[in-house]
């Protein structure tokens, strides 16, 4: 341990870790931890108790040009390595995440507030992602194209596109990085990390990590700080050639114009308002078992979280009971004690909870479970399960980011799916029905990027993670998503 980053360890919950060296107050820029020059932090709390864990380092817009200059000097380094040899540095990485994996779900807890069996599951989906952009690496797909011209060979190449930014969210602190980080490295780019200030200890661990496997100076910076200040320089450079963002449509499209500019490659995973929708064939046990982890994993806060759920009226009565009845009886607390329900992660998330709950019952809807603070804390809201929600509430408008749900019945196919497409978002959609040729229909109607048929799970490394309309731009995961922080050539050679 370098005596800079022993001099930043908070003592409390760096004695409950493993490896104390992981909970790091610092950015990581060129290899090294890296305190603010003027020596600026920003306070990280517990939302479960609300008191501090810690501080990190908050950079100038200076520091965050710096950066820049790293990743840009270590780029053509890493490019120029060997497809296998990257893929031999990204599963050291993978095999040290997975070494770490339980002192990494503790630190996450800490900053971040899920409970533990959560926190755990994360951190082996951010694996995952290491581990299979490890193998993409040695695939970098060049294609051989039947000439159209004589005496002429063809060939299309990719290319690592350059230095990559990548800004990443708070409700998956960990998962977020690796997802965009080891496809960009994999294609040969290099990166500048910028984590939320709310949950930077996740990021600055994979940092660790990632100079313990070897990723050399300069090719993973993780830079803290005011994401205003640390971002804008990222918008405005023209070495910085891909963009790539997950959160707000809001922030995501003030990310666009500012990019504009520079005509950067952009990756935007944003908003969600997915519908779930539960016909009259269904199997209504699993429907009502998957609707509660579509709603309430992670508390609510997670892009893909259920928030309209549309159900046959010929079911309506039957769905509600059975679904208020299962969320009552979630577990509400603190994440070590492995809840169910764990805080939210700010004051700002409980009042809109409280805003949309107040709107829907003013305008006609009943409360069948939940709908308060609970007593746990102020930043743990009770998750709510809201009957006969007209599709003029908030909630049926807005993305609720919060363990609040909203039912209301159908008469028709046609209608359902109407509802369900009634949005500016394209995310994914739920789709409970036994009918192959209903599920066939309503998969091709739905406008949305993913389509989950009875089931919740569909998320991981392999497929391609993104959404439609103002949900996003690209994908991440799959091949995709390494291809996505490559540039396309297309080589013609005479032999004449």
């Amino acid at each position: 341990m370098s005596s800079l980053s022993a001099k930043y360890l908070p003592p409390g919950l760096a004695a409950e870790l493993n490896d104390p060296e992981l909970l790091c107050q610092l950015a990581h820029v060129a290899g090294s931890p890296r305190a603010a020059a003027s020596g600026a932090v920003i306070e990280v709390t517990d939302p479960a108790t609300g008191e501090a864990v810690g501080t990190i380092a908050s950079l100038s817009a200076a520091e965050s040009r710096a950066a820049i200059d790293s990743a840009q000097e270590a780029f053509a380094g890493w490019s120029g390595l060997l497809p296998q040899e990257r893929s031999t540095i990204l599963r050291r990485w993978y095999d040290l995440i997975v070494e770490a994996s339980e002192d990494l779900a503790r630190i996450m807890v800490a900053e971040q507030g899920k409970p533990i069996a959560e926190a755990r599951g994360e951190i082996a989906y951010a694996a995952s992602f290491v581990e299979f952009f490890a193998e993409e690496a040695k695939r970098p797909n060049i294609e051989s194209v039947t000439s159209h011209l004589p005496d002429a060979e063809v060939e299309v190449w990719r290319e690592p596109a350059g230095v990559a930014a990548l800004i990443t969210p708070w409700n998956f602190p960990s998962a977020m990085v690796t997802r965009k980080a080891a496809a960009a490295l994999a294609a040969g780019c290099t990166c500048l990390v910028h984590p939320s200030s709310q949950t930077p200890y996740s990021a600055t661990a994979l940092a660790v990590l990632a100079v313990r496997a070897g990723i050399p100076a300069g090719a993973f910076n993780v830079v803290t700080g005011a994401a205003a200040t640390i971002v804008e320089p990222w918008t405005e450079d023209p070495r910085v050639r891909v963009l790539s963002f997950t959160g707000s449509t809001e922030i995501g499209k003030l990310l666009y114009r500012q990019s504009a500019g520079t005509v950067k490659h952009l990756v935007l995973e944003l908003g969600g308002h997915a519908p779930f929708l539960v016909f009259a064939d269904a199997d209504l046990d699993r429907a009502v078992e998957e609707a509660i982890k579509a709603k309430f994993a992670t508390s609510g806060q997670d892009c893909l979280g259920a928030n309209r759920f549309l159900i046959d009226r010929r079911i309506y009565d039957s769905f509600c009971a059975r679904f208020a009845e299962a969320t009552a009886k979630l577990t509400i607390g603190p994440g070590m004690t492995n809840p169910d329900i764990g805080p939210l992660m700010n004051a700002a998330s409980v009042e809109k909870q409280r805003t949309h709950v107040a709107d829907a019952l003013a305008k006609g809807a009943r409360c069948l479970a939940g709908g308060k603070v609970d007593a746990e804390g102020p930043l743990y809201f009770q998750p709510t399960v809201l009957a006969d929600v007209p599709a003029d509430a908030l909630i049926m408008t807005e993305e609720t980011f919060g363990p609040v749900a909203a039912l209301a019945p159908f008469d028709t196919e046609a209608e359902a799916i109407a509802r369900a497409n009634a949005t500016e978002y394209g995310l994914i959609a739920y789709l409970h029905t036994m009918d192959p040729r209903r599920i066939y229909r309503a998969s091709r109607q739905l406008q949305f990027g993913m389509v989950a048929v009875n089931r919740t799970k569909v998320t991981g490394a392999p497929i391609p993670f993104g959404g439609t309309k103002q949900s996003g731009l690209g994908r991440e995961g799959a091949r995709l998503g390494m291809e996505e922080f490559t540039e396309v050539k297309y080589v013609c050679r005479d032999w004449a």
